[in-house]
């Protein structure tokens, strides 16, 4: 029998997506790459998880994480 690998996630359980921009505030994320997610192969999740510091720093910018420190 062979077993299920889990499948990597950014999910900080922090489902919140910005009107304007379309992400997660929590992870990054549009709501179509969330919804897909568990379809997608591990090559796109990976794409897709290498764009997400750069966007998260995108919300930090536009202050939608709250005060920059």
């Amino acid at each position: 029998m062979s077993r299920m690998k889990p499948v990597l996630t950014p999910c900080k359980k922090v489902c919140a997506v910005d009107g304007q921009t379309s992400l997660c505030l929590g992870c990054g994320r549009t709501l179509q790459e969330i919804g897909g997610w568990s379809g997608f192969s591990d090559e796109e999740r990976r794409r897709i998880m290498a764009e997400l510091d750069e966007r998260m720093e995108r919300l930090k910018a536009l202050g939608k994480l709250g005060p920059v420190a």
